[in-house]
């Protein structure tokens, strides 16, 4: 099925855009130099769309300053009251986040469909597992993925009734399979964009994981437009591991990409640390580059050759390669600073980000 294209700011979404890294701030919208404060760390990660939370009058009247200052593209995210989608309209906020069947009926829903297709604000409909309506919820006929693929249909069908098609779509569980299963059968149906993630993933090991597969499958598949991997954790991480998954999967790449051999009997140095201190030295690099850190001179450098550069460690010594060619031994204490003396030496003055 052919996909539409939106734009969120100037994000383009679908068709063929590149997947986009999403998040959310976990600040109060309200405290607007906190919010900001957050909002521009993250862009410094990585970060091209920021959800933000609009519980009430007072937070959708600070959508416009933050607005007007956010380095990112803002999303509202609404819930019952259309009047706070209005006011975030108003305030010239970039998307909204709700799903039309708990914004108070279809009066309501025109109300903001066609306040939102005037600015060409886009919406995202926004399903998750645990809070499906009573009727679906009660529903023993269907599955789980199926019961949020109605749901979500049931939304859509409100916007389109409208004459609105500024749609994403998102339908997450915390069951990673339960995810992937709702995704490939709403991805056959309809030609708007998807926001893909686990919801509720966990804290920072646990959530990585379960986002990792669940994300990562629907991209392999191609399913999904943007992502966003939800994290008990600073928001940070979030945008960090969505890079992580894009390079993995060789969609995007944003920076270096560390490659390091799991150690094992030949090792004769603290390669752990060692492989920790070449991710801190270069994990800003502005560049696209894979950097291997491997325990062992005598199949480091051959198993690392697709990378661009690596080191290998030894007793006393270490070696630097290049694209799985030995180029030069030094002294074990001077390594890191030998190896990234070679890498300007071929590529000039490194550009790191900000």
């Amino acid at each position: 099925m052919e996909k539409i294209q939106i734009k969120i700011g100037d994000v383009k979404i679908g068709a063929g855009a590149p997947v986009s890294v999403q998040s959310m701030t976990n600040t109060k919208t309200e405290d607007v130099k906190a919010t900001l404060e957050q909002i521009r760390q993250l862009a410094d990660e990585g970060c091209e769309i920021v959800r933000l939370a609009v519980l009430n009058k007072d937070c959708a009247q600070k959508i416009k300053e933050i607005k007007n200052k956010s380095p990112l593209p803002i999303v509202a995210d609404i819930h019952f009251d259309y009047r706070l989608a209005l006011e975030c309209i108003n305030s010239g906020v970039d998307a909204l986040r709700l799903n039309p069947g708990n914004i108070g009926g279809m009066e309501h829903v025109k109300i903001v469909a066609d306040m939102a297709k005037k600015t060409n604000t886009p919406i995202r409909i926004g399903v998750n597992a645990g809070s499906l309506e009573k009727e679906l919820q009660a529903d023993k006929t269907l599955k789980l993925e199926e019961k949020m693929v109605k749901s979500a249909l049931s939304h859509i069908k409100m916007l389109e009734d409208c004459d609105f098609n500024l749609i994403k779509v998102s339908l997450k569980s915390s069951d990673v399979m339960t995810t992937i299963k709702a995704y490939r059968l709403i991805n056959e149906i309809i030609p708007y964009p998807l926001h893909v993630g686990v919801t509720e993933a966990g804290t920072l090991r646990g959530g990585i994981v379960k986002s990792s597969i669940g994300i990562g499958t629907l991209l392999a598949e191609g399913i999904g437009d943007t992502i966003r991997v939800s994290l008990t954790e600073n928001p940070i991480e979030e945008v960090r591991a969505g890079w992580d998954i894009l390079k993995a999967l060789k969609l995007r790449q944003r920076g270096v990409n560390f490659v390091s051999c799991p150690t094992c009997g030949r090792t004769k140095i603290d390669l752990i640390a060692l492989a920790k201190k070449v991710e801190e030295r270069f994990k800003n690099l502005d560049m696209p580059l894979t950097i291997a850190t491997m325990g062992c001179p005598v199949n480091g450098p051959n198993e690392a050759r697709d990378a661009d550069y690596g080191i290998a460690g030894a007793i006393g010594e270490g070696y630097i390669f290049k694209k799985g060619e030995m180029i030069k031994k030094v002294p074990q204490d001077n390594l890191l600073d030998e190896f990234e003396k070679i890498i300007k030496e071929d590529l000039g003055e490194l550009k790191f980000f900000k």
